[in-house]
C-alpha cells in the first residue's frame, strides 16, 4: 500500500512518527510531505524520515495572498506526489488533505482533537471532502460527526503513552538541572495559532506573581515563545525540542498558556496548570476530561489570576504530590489505549477499519486498554 503522510505542525510529526516506522516495517510505502512550519524539518530530518517539502518557502506572513499561494502550492505538490507515487489513501490533520482526496478519489483519514466550536472555520473547509475524521471520544466533531470515529485516548498519547516514551533522568541532567530537588516548568505561549485570535494568557504581572510564590519551593525554569521581559531572562532555560518531555516529566508543577503543553505534562502525570481564555468561554472537550474525569490538569481564566495563585498554593501542599499523580495518571492510561497501535492498524485495514471498531471494551483491548 502507497501512504501519503502530510505534516504541517511539528505536534504532527510527533503524532505519525511511529505510525510511520511501523507502516514501513510492515512492508508499506510511505510518503512524508511536510511544509516549512517551526521545526518541523529539523525534527523529521533528525529523525531519519525522509520527506519531501511540498512548501519551503512559505509567503503567508509577507504577503496579503501569501495563505491562499501556500495552499494552492500545497495541494499542487500533493497532487504531484499523489499521482507520481500512485497513493492509495492520505492521512494528515490539513484541509488540502481532504480537498486532493475528494479530487482524485483516494480516501482521506483526517485526525485531530480540537471541537469543531474552536475551530469552525477549518471544519467547515473540510466537512464537504474528508471521508473519515479520527478523534478522541471527548471530541465534538459537530457538522463531521457522522464521518468520525472516536477512540478512546488521546493524541498525544501516540509519542507520550509508555510503550512510546520513557523519560530519561539522564538527559535532565545535561541541562544542569538537579533532579533531587523540586523544580517547576513554566511555558509563556505567542498564542498566535489562528484559533488563538483574541486569546490572552499570563501577563507579566502574573508571571511575577507566580514566581514569587514559587520561588522559595524549588527551582524555576522558564520556556517561551514570545520575548521575554528582561527580569525573567535569569529564569529561561534553552531545551532541545526532543528532550523537552524529559525535563517536563521529572517538574513538580507545570504552569502555563499553552493548551499543549498543558496535556503533555497531564500525559507524563504531572500536575498541569493552563490560564488563558480559553477557560471558560470555549470549553474543549479533552481539556475537559482530563480536568474533571481524571483530574491531571486545571483550567482557569485569565481572568481570575488569584485562583490561579491558590491553585498553585493548594497542589504544592499536597503531601506526595508526584504519587498523587501519578497514580492518576495510570488510571488515564488503564483506559486509554496506544493510540499508535490503533492508527497504524486503521490506516493499514481502511476502509474496513471504519466500520470494525466497536463500542465495547473487548475491541479496544487489542490496543492496550483494560478491559
Amino acid at each position: 500500500m502507497n501512504v501519503l503522510i502530510q505534516l504541517v505542525h511539528p505536534a504532527h510529526f510527533y503524532y505519525y512518527r511511529d505510525t510511520i516506522s511501523n507502516l514501513k516495517r510492515k512492508g508499506h510505502n510511505v510518503i512524508v510531505a511536510i511544509t516549512t512550519k517551526d521545526l518541523l524539518e529539523e525534527l523529521v530530518s533528525t529523525a531519519g524520515v525522509d520527506y519531501v517539502n511540498i512548501c519551503p518557502k512559505p509567503l503567508k506572513r509577507r504577503y496579503k495572498w501569501g495563505l491562499i499561494c501556500d495552499m494552492i502550492m500545497r495541494e499542487l505538490n500533493i497532487i504531484k506526489l499523489v499521482l507520481s507515487n500512485n497513493i492509495d489513501i492520505i492521512t494528515g490533520s490539513t484541509v488540502e488533505s481532504t480537498h486532493i482526496g475528494w479530487l482524485l478519489r483516494i480516501p482521506s483519514i483526517n485526525i485531530g482533537e480540537d471541537d469543531a466550536h474552536v475551530v469552525p472555520k477549518y471544519t467547515n473547509n473540510i466537512a464537504p471532502f474528508v471521508d473519515v475524521r479520527l478523534s478522541p471520544y471527548s471530541c465534538d466533531n459537530g457538522k463531521i460527526e457522522h464521518k468520525s470515529v472516536h477512540f478512546p485516548g488521546f493524541w498525544k498519547l501516540a509519542y507520550l503513552h509508555p510503550n512510546r516514551f520513557t523519560p530519561s533522568i539522564e538527559k535532565v541532567k545535561q541541562y544542569g538541572i538537579d533532579t533531587e530537588k523540586p523544580y517547576f516548568l513554566l511555558r509563556f505561549s505567542a498564542l498566535n495559532a489562528h484559533h488563538d485570535k483574541g486569546v490572552k494568557g499570563i501577563s507579566t504581572e502574573i508571571a511575577q506573581h507566580i514566581i514569587d510564590i514559587l520561588s522559595s519551593y524549588g527551582k524555576i525554569y522558564i520556556t517561551s515563545e514570545r520575548k521575554l521581559e528582561p527580569q525573567f531572562e535569569p529564569y529561561r532555560i534553552k531545551i532541545n525540542p526532543l528532550d523537552i518531555h524529559h525535563v517536563m516529566a521529572f517538574a513538580t508543577l507545570y504552569i502555563g498558556d499553552s493548551q499543549s503543553m498543558a496535556v503533555e505534562a497531564s500525559m507524563l502525570g504531572v500536575p498541569a496548570l493552563r490560564f488563558n481564555d480559553f477557560v471558560g468561554k470555549k470549553k474543549i472537550g479533552v481539556m475537559e476530561e482530563l480536568e474533571h474525569v481524571y483530574g491531571l490538569t486545571y483550567g482557569i481564566s485569565s481572568h481570575e489570576p488569584q485562583q490561579l495563585y491558590d491553585k498553585i498554593q493548594e497542589l504544592i501542599a499536597i503531601p506526595n504530590l508526584r504519587e498523587e499523580f501519578q497514580s492518576r495518571r495510570q488510571r488515564m492510561l488503564d483506559e486509554k489505549i496506544d493510540v499508535t497501535a490503533f492508527l497504524t492498524w486503521f490506516i493499514e485495514n481502511y476502509p474496513a477499519s471504519a466500520v470494525q471498531h466497536a463500542e465495547n471494551d473487548e475491541f479496544w483491548k487489542q490496543f492496550g486498554r483494560e478491559a
